[in-house]
């Protein structure tokens, strides 16, 4: 009887917690949705208005129509997208190395690959950038998606790695009886069997170029090539200073989100077994 109720009390006690973690993250994103769609008097009414009465859509277009965002969506898809697929093969083709191949100084490197994790973004801020303007590539894309094709990740490097130590080097040397070369036993044999991987290094790598501040606001100056993240960072300076108009703010913030939690949503099951495998298996 005892052993019950400590039983029932620990499982209260983990829901308990559940709940309160999910209330801290869906509150913010139900207030910023309930503001997209108030009006001007409502929204610093008091006491404050959980759902508009009336819900205004139009806020939508409005908000849309004040900045070119339809050109903002487009730079970050193209941002977001082409850096994705970089990552996605050259971190993956580099941890295959590391995981699959002896070669001198293998564990060094890997240290050392490990070792640049260690170091805040503000150590190579201002040598990446004078890099660069010597290459006379500012206020374009590419320091924005050319890093990205030359492993830039580390920490997707090592998740990759854990996942490709999974695999039983019996498939490979099945492979290379049928005739297979190192690279179709990478391309077909092994990216499939860590699909897993694969979509949650998507997801975080979709999330993090989706929501890159940091690399717009350093290089890119002409109005025309901002993402959605850098117009949101001028949106504010576009509308009225004496009644700011965070619902129009607010309606576009959901629709920067959208793509990031339809991804993830879609997508959750693999993220976690991506993130739990990588993380537990050596």
């Amino acid at each position: 009887m005892t052993f019950s109720v400590q039983k029932l009390l620990r499982t209260f006690l983990i829901y308990f917690l559940l709940c309160l973690g999910a209330t801290v993250v869906v509150v913010p994103l139900f207030w910023m949705i309930s503001t997209s769609l108030k009006g001007p008097n409502a929204l610093f009414a008091y006491p404050p208005e959980w759902i508009p009465k009336p819900a205004i859509w139009r806020n939508y277009i409005d908000a849309f129509k004040a900045l070119p965002f339809g050109t903002f969506f487009i730079n970050t898809i193209f941002i977001t997208v082409l850096a994705m697929i970089a990552e996605l093969f050259t971190t993956s083709l580099v941890a295959y190395g590391f995981s699959r191949f002896n070669f001198r100084g293998r564990n060094a490197l890997f240290m050392i690959l490990l070792a640049t994790m260690m170091l805040p973004s503000v150590v190579t801020m201002i040598p990446t950038f004078l890099i660069w303007r010597n290459l006379k590539l500012l206020d374009t894309f590419d320091p924005l998606t050319v890093g990205a094709w030359f492993a830039w990740g580390p920490a997707y490097i090592f998740m990759m790695r854990q996942f490709f130590l999974t695999i039983p080097r019996s498939m490979e040397e099945a492979a290379v009886i049928d005739g297979a070369n190192v690279f179709q036993i990478y391309w077909h044999i092994m990216l499939p069997l860590v699909r897993p991987a694969l979509l949650a290094i998507a997801v975080l790598s979709f999330q993090g170029n989706w929501n890159n501040l940091q690399g717009p606001l350093i290089y890119l100056n002409s109005m025309e090539k901002f993402p959605v993240v850098l117009g949101l960072k001028f949106f504010e300076q576009s509308l009225s200073k004496e009644a700011p108009m965070w619902n129009y703010m607010m309606a576009m913030s959901v629709v920067m989100a959208a793509p990031v939690l339809g991804l993830f949503f879609s997508a959750q099951r693999y993220f976690i077994e991506g993130l739990n495998v990588g993380a537990t298996k050596g």
